[in-house]
């Protein structure tokens, strides 16, 4: 059977940035360690006045085609995954169509277009849904391409406000793919949840400490059932974990959660009995409460221990490069992670063929998916044509008052009076360009 996966990959960063430590730390009055210890992050990035998500998924999504190629009769599928999007209707793959077909010959009236939702797992979805169109033999040779694309802003003040950003991911999904092939084999956790979520207003209404809870919870659930369906994992089977980050500090729980479950029964558990003794077990107490307070002490002192922190170093931390620089990108987060590790594993010059990631995805309201992806022998080509590093040194770098302008100017409903002018001088890339007869967006490539 022939391997479908991901075949190419393109992000597009916005090109404006916050230095959390530097600007937003003195400016609230709070220790600088709280956002690069606490959150685990050091910058946010931004679009500038003139990006938005359908700039930036075009970006990604031109910048992938030309590095491959291609042209519009190659692709036969276009989905856009995003919680930023703008019309209750039309959805945001038509605008990035209509901006690629400015630059290409031919057009995408034979593309199947589609916008996918459900909070940050959407983009996972998209690329479900891509494999799915293949392995049914309804492609007609055809790749797929999927573009994550959001600009994950919050109220001012908000709690979550420190955790911003912007971006964009464009993948392209297709048989025999050159950087990592799909398990077949998935595993789910999904329940009705209200721990993030936007009713009718762009700013997310969030219940911080719960939705850590549901993170956690559907993550467990996730992968129960995939080892339901694999039978029993092990640690060694997997080179890197990309989880779903919507800030680092939040997969150091996520991550900690896994270890324990995944080292239950087995030799890991066994050699740190001497030095912290076995898991709780439930049937070993009077009521769950006394099992769970016993569990959480027990991870309290797994965390500390040599045999955990060298895994989470080695499988967990290197995916975080990118987050830690970029900030939230809703359902790019986990796919900017597993670019990281990938860069990673570049860096270290692994023998990387063969080897095996283990994705961990989430969107609130909530679902966790958890899969497996294998490394194929074009992956060194991939990872070494992007320019997200040179993306990265270039952004703007916002002063505080700047920063309050390019919020408002992105705030849906905000009417400001007086114009904020661009930062940075656009080339060769969409942008927006104003407002058409039926409030529409419209869109143009500069050169």
């Amino acid at each position: 059977m022939t391997e479908v996966g991901i075949d190419a990959v393109e992000i597009w960063t916005g090109k404006l940035k916050l230095d959390l430590p530097g600007t937003f730390a003195p400016e609230k009055g709070d220790d600088p360690k709280k956002y690069t210890k606490g959150l685990g992050l050091n910058n946010s990035s931004f679009p500038d006045v003139y990006e938005d998500i359908v700039t930036m998924g075009a970006n990604a999504a031109k910048g992938l085609m030309d590095r491959k190629g291609l042209e519009p009769s190659d692709i036969g599928r276009i989905d856009v995954a995003t919680e930023s999007a703008f019309d209750h209707s039309k959805p945001v793959s038509t605008y990035i169509a209509g901006c690629l077909e400015q630059v290409y010959d031919g057009d995408f009236t034979h593309a199947n277009k589609g916008e996918r939702k459900f909070a940050c797992l959407a983009g996972t979805q998209a690329i479900d849904d891509a494999y799915n169109w293949i392995r049914a033999g309804r492609h007609r040779d055809r790749a797929a391409l999927v573009i994550t694309t959001d600009t994950a802003l919050y109220a001012r003040g908000d709690p979550g406000e420190a955790t911003q950003g912007a971006g964009a991911v464009a993948m392209l999904i297709d048989e025999d793919p050159s950087l990592v092939a799909l398990s077949t084999e998935q595993g789910y956790g999904s329940k009705d949840e209200t721990d993030f979520l936007k009713p009718n207003q762009q700013f997310p209404s969030v219940d911080g400490k719960r939705s850590v809870q549901v993170y956690l919870a559907r993550m467990r659930e996730a992968l129960e059932d995939y080892e339901s369906v694999t039978d029993d994992i092990s640690l060694d089977d997997f080179a890197y974990a990309p989880f779903h980050t919507p800030f680092p500090g939040m997969v150091r729980k996520a991550a900690l959660l896994a270890y324990r479950h995944v080292i239950r029964d087995t030799g890991y558990e066994a050699e740190l009995a001497d030095e912290i003794g076995r898991q709780p077990r439930e049937d070993d107490f009077a009521d769950r409460e006394a099992y769970e307070a016993a569990i959480s002490d027990y991870m309290d002192e797994l965390k500390t221990t040599e045999q955990y922190q060298t895994w989470y170093d080695t499988a967990v931390e290197p995916t975080l490069g990118l987050s830690r620089e970029v900030g939230n990108w809703y359902t790019s987060s986990v796919h900017i992670a597993r670019v990281s590790a990938l860069r990673d594993a570049l860096t270290r010059d692994r023998s990387f063929v063969g080897e095996t990631l283990l994705v961990a995805s989430y969107g609130s309201g909530a679902q966790a998916e958890i899969h497996a992806e294998t490394i194929r022998e074009g992956w060194r080509a991939e990872v070494e044509g992007l320019d997200i590093d040179d993306q990265l040194a270039a952004r703007y770098d916002l002063a505080w008052e700047e920063y309050e302008d390019v919020h408002d100017v992105h705030e849906y409903d905000m009417d400001v009076e007086r114009e904020i002018e661009e930062f940075t001088q656009p080339e060769s890339e969409f942008v927006f360009t104003g407002w058409g007869r039926m409030n529409e967006r419209k869109y143009e490539y500069v050169e």
